[in-house]
């Protein structure tokens, strides 16, 4: 297979802003970032929790959660197809096949990875952080804001690497927005739909994308570590 073509095709379309592609681009970044802002504090919050209090069953809560990162995408797509299909319980509501119902989905599929690496930077943090804040008189919000703002390195990844799980997610945004045109279709089922079509050059110019999106987030991540003295 020659690729020269559909390569230079792909450079083409994105030096002239295809509007089609530039709407692709737009919806699937404006449903991951949305997914992220909602998802993010909810996960963030019940972290720290997970991390600082001892409450029965914590442990199998903290495994639970864990064990979710490797569920497949496509498992968590189908349940929530379930939830929203007309027969399900949330039906009524009529958000599948929505811009909608693809946010839940990647917000179903960011939260394990905010919760555990939320978790994970908490305890690696040092506990004096959270005590000493506590016995100069902060409140509980208070010193958890401290502690987090002590380990936000660990949070920004957190966040990075949730955005950069469902910005690139396939299998969940298709059964939940059925890859309509102009409305749920973003870069990764574009690209599913178009190489399955044998149009490989918007294919090609969307992969293009994603990488520098995956290139350009981990140059920033890079940069605000450098910023906080991290080597």
């Amino acid at each position: 297979m020659d690729l020269l073509e559909p390569t230079r095709e792909a450079f083409a379309l994105l030096l002239r802003g295809d509007p089609e592609l530039l709407q692709i681009i737009w919806l699937s970044l404006w449903l991951s970032l949305a997914a992220i802002a909602l998802v993010s504090p909810p996960s963030i919050a019940l972290g720290f929790l997970l991390a600082k209090r001892r409450f029965p069953g914590q442990r199998a809560l903290v495994v639970l959660v864990q064990a979710f990162l490797s569920f497949p995408t496509v498992v968590i797509g189908l349940v929530i197809y379930l939830l929203l299909s007309r027969r399900g319980p949330l039906g009524s509501f009529e958000l599948l096949f929505s811009p909608t119902a693809i946010v839940i989905g990647y917000m179903a599929i960011a939260f394990p990875i905010l919760v555990v690496f939320t978790v994970s930077a908490v305890q690696g943090a040092d506990p004096r952080v959270y005590e000493t804040a506590r016995s100069l008189g902060a409140s509980r919000m208070r010193a958890a804001r401290t502690t987090l703002r002590e380990v936000r390195f660990g949070i920004i990844a957190a966040v990075v690497n949730a955005f950069g799980r469902v910005v690139s997610e396939v299998g969940c945004a298709i059964m939940v927005g059925g890859n309509i045109a102009g409305l749920t279709r973003n870069m990764p089922t574009a690209i599913a739909l178009e190489t399955s079509k044998g149009d490989f050059a918007q294919g090609i110019a969307l992969g293009m994308v994603l990488m520098a999106l995956a290139v350009g987030i981990n140059v920033v991540m890079a940069l605000l570590q450098g910023q906080g003295g991290l080597k």
